[in-house]
């Protein structure tokens, strides 16, 4: 007899912030698996019935399937169809993942306990969620989640799924500036897992690194975990102060740096720094790894040309992601080498840090083949130019006197300048109060000096919510 539990037939949630659908699913059988009410060897409802029972498609049920089989929750059986792996041992999985070997009650659905928080506006590092075509790429997964073939469910190349390979170096030859071939390209899990392989490669414990000041904390906190010693270089309005970095490390091992939109300030580096810091690392011997952060959303002129365009003596790596572009849940980056770095990263990448799940990849290798990718850039970058005038006219028109708005039309956040006296940390914290998330610039300082200022994610801010969101950060700034 088919097991179907009721928890099986539950609606699933279909709202913008929610996980997608195959995941929900995916982790709904998973948990009733794992809490004992799908028992080894209960047959589950075919793929159509279940499809119909939820009413989703039949390729988002057969996404979720295909993933608990490879990961050996489910075993297909030719007769009785998919079943719960009759040799899985759920006893020792519940032990080994610290679950409780029999709840003193059924567990509450798994899509109530996997949700995230909903954003608060301002947050930082993330696109447009609600302008994302999610039903395009729905259809696109579940396109190759039903031709997933033998082969798919084998492992899978760990420097990635060669036609998305293709596609990003397509890309980036065209709106980079960037020549490189796909098997210069490797697949990572997002920002972190491409500078963790380059960490992990290129830096031994101790090595000098120079790092932006200020500069992304994500960025510091993987290269300090990867045992590099630290030096702070300034940035001004011309970007990266080279000549600082040379004076106060000469033989740094690596810089880190986000030429084309600084992290956080928004600058960006000026040509003959760019020179003088090609030239440096060429003398030096040293890798520059370049994030090239928010660099497809500039809103005066078009995109600038990467810094790696430049690089004629093969020092700089060059990072990108998806995570701004798409949507942070999808965890893709890409990780650009040189050359004559090839056959080092492609075995250092199937020791250390395999490609993601081969079914993400070919269906963002569909959704840049067939052109979706490019004619989305498009249209966020005009959303992106109308929510950031509208937010940064908004906390003019309240706040002017309290806060001072950097120009620098380019990236997903707003620098809001506050006067010398006041302490960012503490600003922030009376945002929060209010149900807001505004970022503390000195969040971003290894050394802990430089102005006071505040960071605005806009891309999630509607145009007509700015001014109710504009006077909730003037009462914010005033109760202090």
């Amino acid at each position: 007899m088919t097991a179907t539990p009721h928890l099986l037939g539950q609606t699933l949630q279909r709202d913008p912030h929610a996980l997608p659908l195959y995941q929900q699913l995916y982790q709904r059988v998973r948990d009733a698996i794992l809490s004992g009410q799908l028992p080894p060897g209960a047959r589950l409802p075919a793929s159509r019935v279940l499809a119909a029972d939820l009413s989703t498609s039949r390729g988002t049920v057969e996404q979720a399937y295909n993933r608990l089989l490879a990961e050996g929750y489910l075993a297909s059986r030719a007769s009785a169809g998919t079943v719960v792996n009759p040799h899985l041992d759920t006893a020792r999985l519940r032990a080994r993942l610290k679950l409780p070997s029999s709840p003193a009650q059924p567990a509450p659905p798994a899509q109530a306990i996997a949700a995230p928080p909903e954003p608060l506006p301002f947050q930082l590092g993330l696109p447009a969620l609600d302008a994302f075509p999610r039903k395009l790429w729905s259809r696109l997964a579940g396109q190759r989640a039903r031709s997933l073939s033998m082969a798919g469910l084998l492992h899978p190349d760990p420097a990635g799924y060669a036609p998305l390979r293709r596609a990003i170096a397509h890309h980036l030859a065209l709106f980079r500036g960037i020549g490189c071939s796909a098997d210069q390209v490797f697949i990572t899990t997002g920002f972190q897992g491409a500078l963790s392989l380059v960490a992990q490669l290129l830096l031994r414990a101790g090595d000098p690194a120079w790092m932006e000041e200020p500069g992304y904390f994500r960025a510091s906190m993987a290269l300090r975990l990867a045992g590099a010693d630290l030096i702070p270089v300034p940035v001004d309005e011309d970007g990266l102060r080279v000549a600082d970095g040379i004076r106060l490390c000469p033989d740094a091992r690596l810089v880190y740096c986000t030429p084309s939109h600084h992290a956080p300030l928004g600058v960006t580096l000026a040509l003959p720094r760019r020179l003088e810091l090609l030239a440096w690392a060429a003398q030096a011997q040293a890798w520059i790894v370049e994030d090239d952060y928010d660099g497809e959303f500039r809103y005066s002129g078009p995109p600038l040309p990467a810094l790696q365009s430049l690089d004629t003596a093969g020092r700089v790596l060059y990072v990108g992601s998806f995570s701004k572009t798409l949507f942070p849940g999808l965890r893709l980056g890409y990780l650009v080498v040189p050359a004559g770095q090839r056959r080092r990263f492609a075995e250092a990448a199937d020791a250390f840090s395999p490609a993601p799940s081969i079914l993400d990849q070919a269906t963002c290798a569909d959704f840049m083949q067939q052109g979706h990718f490019a004619r989305h850039i498009k249209r966020m970058r005009e959303l992106y130019a109308e929510r950031r005038a509208a937010l940064a006219a908004a906390l003019q028109r309240e706040c002017g006197d309290r806060l001072h708005l950097d120009g620098h039309a380019v990236g997903l956040q707003l620098v809001g300048r506050l006067a010398e006296h006041e302490d960012d940390r503490d600003v922030a914290a009376r945002l929060t109060e209010r149900g807001l998330a505004g970022q503390p610039l000195s969040h971003f300082s290894l050394a802990g000096n430089g102005r006071p200022a505040l960071l605005f994610g806009f891309a999630n801010v509607r145009i007509d919510a700015a001014p109710e969101l504009a006077r909730r950060v003037r009462e914010a700034l005033q109760s202090g």
